[in-house]
């Protein structure tokens, strides 16, 4: 399932937005001035995927709605009401599916009113005694006050807690959201919050740590996860080759002049994975038979081949995708030299040789390298990509060559993006898959 039509009513109470995907070139570009929502719809559709809605409370809106290529729509509305607490909180969702009743849900909290449910937050004195709390008549010593007080404060929290009920998300609605993952990757790219636990940090919030370094890590973990896959598939496949070459049975129509031309590809394809960081090189790599290659030779050969093709094809994704990635980074940064390995993921040289931190890269290239490295290994396939601003401190030709960038990712990892920009740079000659947002309520 695809969404093939996003639509907001009234956001910040002005501005009516209708945004029809492309389907078939599966980009779409949003473009306006600033101030008329293009990264609050990014937000929405982000939030209502990924989050506990915490943007569609606070963004304003009157209707929000998601059309899917099924002729399923996902509909929300906000009410507004005049008390202040319940301001911009109030969502109803609606799902319609053609020939099916339509389903209802609302994720709001459901809370008692304090007045209706008489539990009162003041911890007075009156309300700790006639709680068992801290008797003022009669002399405690400090430690039983103390205690009172902790079982006092324990049972107003009960029954708080007990007034309290949240409405559990519906089956459909789960099975909605997780049939389309949304990957947003937003202005603020190049850093993302660190693993450390907040509370071994000194510090009121989570510490950043450079997106580009947390990509290398990952890239190496990746690249290791597959050595050991290749590993493990090797062992199994060693141990039952005897057999294998005991009960193969060797088509005539397999010559010798096929068997070479098999053993040569693979071999390409091992030099290949080599080159691009994701096999060691072997001591002796070359591996030519140059006699004549009898049939019971030939029955080995053959078994050889085929595992040797089904090890490395627990490669073909990853380095299909690394191969895509380096060549596109070498085209951008003229004067660095970019190398893939196991133990560090992506590495720099400068022309000379000199190792370079991925941090020690400009803004431009650090973004650059940022949503190539998402778009590549982080979204999933039939994914929904929203990316804000792709132009933030890239040089001009870069912004040219980055719709020539994506359509070559999108045609590999498959998947939607919807873009919001300032740049005609980034647009370049496709204004067809453009989509303004304009249009004031009347």
């Amino acid at each position: 399932m695809r969404i093939n039509k996003i639509s907001v009513t009234k956001l910040f109470g002005v501005f009516n937005h209708p945004v029809a995907l492309n389907m078939e070139d599966r980009i779409t570009i949003i473009h306006s001035p600033n101030g008329f929502g293009k990264t609050a719809l990014l937000r929405l559709i982000n939030d209502f995927f990924n989050s506990p809605y915490s943007e569609l409370r606070t963004i304003p809106f009157e209707e929000f709605r998601i059309d899917f290529d099924d002729g399923s729509y996902l509909q929300i509305n906000k009410f507004i009401d005049t008390i202040e607490d319940k301001k911009n909180k109030d969502l109803i969702f609606y799902f319609s599916k053609p020939g099916a009743e339509a389903e209802i849900f609302s994720p709001n909290l459901l809370i008692g009113s304090l007045a209706e449910t008489n539990v009162s937050l003041d911890i007075t004195e009156e309300r700790l005694q006639s709680s068992g709390g801290i008797e003022t008549q009669t002399k405690t010593s400090e430690s039983t006050a103390f205690q009172n007080l902790i079982k006092s404060l324990t049972n107003l929290t009960k029954e708080l807690t007990s007034s309290i009920k949240i409405n559990k998300e519906p089956k459909w609605l789960s099975e909605l959201k997780s049939s389309i993952d949304v990957h947003f990757i937003e202005t603020q790219r190049l850093l993302t919050p660190s693993n450390v636990p907040e509370a071994a940090v000194d510090t009121k919030h989570p510490s950043m740590i450079p997106s580009v370094n947390i990509y290398s890590q990952e890239l190496a973990e990746e690249i290791q996860a597959k050595l050991a896959e290749y590993g493990a598939l090797s062992q199994s496949l060693e141990r039952t080759f005897p057999a294998r070459i005991f009960n193969n049975k060797t088509s005539s129509n397999v010559t010798e002049e096929t068997l070479r031309n098999q053993l040569n590809d693979i071999e390409e394809k091992r030099s290949h994975l080599i080159e691009i960081g994701l096999l060691d090189k072997d001591e002796n790599p070359d591996f030519q038979i140059e006699q004549h290659i009898d049939n019971t030779t030939k029955n080995i050969l053959s078994v050889y081949v085929e595992d040797v093709e089904k090890k490395l094809m627990v490669f073909k994704e990853l380095a299909t995708k690394i191969e895509l990635f380096v060549r596109i980074i070498k085209q951008r940064f003229l004067y660095k030299n970019m190398s893939i390995s196991k133990e560090k993921g992506f590495t720099f040289t400068t022309p000379d040789g000199k190792p370079l931190s991925p941090t020690d890269l400009s803004f431009g290239e650090q973004h650059e390298l940022v949503m190539l490295y998402e778009l590549l290994f982080k979204v999933q396939p039939n994914s929904l990509v929203l990316i804000d601003e792709p132009e933030l401190s890239l040089h001009i030709a870069w912004q040219i060559e980055f719709l020539k960038d994506l359509r070559a990712i999108i045609k590999l990892a498959n998947f939607d993006v919807l873009l919001a920009t300032h740049s005609p740079d980034i647009i370049d000659d496709s204004w067809d898959l453009t989509v303004e947002l304009q249009g004031l309520v009347e």
